[in-house]
């Protein structure tokens, strides 16, 4: 069951926004019904589900609708319409209270500019919520000080906002959210404010604090690098309506239509494409097996090379054609000839770092777990295929 699933969500600015439904629920799009009503369509019947532990990104150009969308979760914008699905309630139909209680313990957000009280120190900033919900002072400080080790700030307690770098103080925000504990995590462009580099540096910041938390995030940008890089599923808007969902690799394989492609066209595939896409099932075999056994599966497979592999599919080595005609001559045994030294790399090694790799090898490169456990085998047409935008060889559900 998804954490939070949205249902024909809907926000119409003006003065008469039922009358704007009306008519969007009829057809008409956001110009006709802004021509006919002066209403302005910000959110348009959008629908989605976010599954526990997930990063889900939102994202668009300006004006898109989303951040509009982000407010009308937690209802910092008051919907005009649909639902808002979690922990079995409908956020969209809580009163006063249950919204209070809502946003206390089950969603926090982080804003782009940081949202620091200057005269409070880290500590205090981080524990703010925290006196808010009515947590006693030993309890909230021991909160906000495991918050702040968390996000890298372990000692900078006392000190005060502008004492921070724009990235320290972003960690703050972060760190604050955190110390309530919510269940969902809303950053809106909290990384737009940075200089290049501190923004990547938060992005990873992120993923390694996404590692060891688990949070269910909901993340807002209008840079789809940062998107392709943060995102386990995107969602990508346009004009108020979400015109594709899906995993990074999803936008760019398939995009849904000429918007979505046009919104991907200038990405680099080398970053964003890993050694999982373009893998492939290799042929393998057993050590306890003879050399002519080998060279019939070879025949058969219309391969020069056989990956020899334990029960486990443990990679032991690899075996040549060439190799195996020759230890029939003289008698030697598959683990006598088996080439140990084999190029591996891991599945989410990019396609960059894997260039150069295919080509300076003459065996395909071996895609493996920490364990050893052979996944697949890359060869060099495959990459160069990827590369150049050949969706046909790139599997998108990353197996081979």
């Amino acid at each position: 069951m998804p954490i939070l699933a949205v249902k024909e969500l809907t926000k119409i600015f003006g003065a008469e926004p039922q009358r704007a439904l009306d008519l969007l629920r009829k057809g008409q799009t956001k110009k006709q019904i802004f021509e006919e009503t002066k209403n302005t369509v910000g959110v348009n019947r959008v629908d989605f589900e976010i599954e526990e532990g997930e990063i889900f990104v939102i994202m668009g150009l300006s004006g898109s609708g989303k951040s509009t969308l982000i407010r009308l979760l937690n209802r910092l914008i008051e919907p005009t319409g649909g639902e808002i699905w979690c922990g079995g309630q409908d956020v969209a139909r809580m009163n006063a209270q249950q919204l209070r209680d809502f946003r206390r313990s089950k969603m926090a957000m982080v804003f782009q500019k940081f949202g620091l009280f200057p005269h409070k120190t880290i500590v205090e900033n981080v524990e703010f919520g925290l006196q808010i919900k009515g947590v006693g002072s030993e309890k909230r400080r021991a909160k906000a000080l495991e918050s702040l080790e968390l996000v890298g700030l372990k000692g900078w307690e006392n000190s005060y906002p502008d004492q921070l770098s724009g990235g320290m103080q972003q960690r703050v925000g972060i760190a604050r959210a955190l110390a309530n504990e919510p269940d969902i995590l809303l950053m809106d462009e909290a990384f737009s404010a940075l200089d290049p580099l501190i923004r990547k540096d938060m992005q990873d910041e992120l993923l390694d604090l996404q590692q060891k938390m688990r949070k269910t995030i909901v993340f807002i940008t209008h840079d789809l690098d940062e998107a392709l890089r943060i995102g386990d599923k995107i969602a990508l808007l346009k004009d108020g309506s979400i015109v594709q969902i899906g995993t990074p690799e999803e936008i760019l394989i398939n995009p849904a239509n000429r918007y979505v492609e046009r919104f991907v066209e200038d990405v680099d595939l080398s970053k964003v494409l890993t050694a999982a896409h373009v893998m492939r099932r290799p042929e393998t075999i057993s050590p306890d097996r003879g050399p002519r056994v080998a060279l019939e599966l070879m025949r058969a497979s219309g391969v020069s090379n056989l990956y020899v592999v334990d029960k486990s599919r443990k990679l032991l080595g690899v075996i040549t054609a060439e190799d195996a005609s020759a230890a029939i001559k003289d008698g030697r045994s598959l683990a006598d000839i088996a080439i140990r030294d084999v190029p591996t790399v891991r599945p989410d090694a990019s396609l960059k770092d894997l260039f150069e790799l295919v080509g300076q090898t003459p065996i395909p490169v071996a895609v493996t777990e920490e364990s050893g456990k052979l996944l697949g085998i890359i060869v060099r047409g495959a990459v160069l295929a990827a590369l150049t935008g050949a969706s046909e060889h790139i599997n998108t559900e990353g197996e081979s």
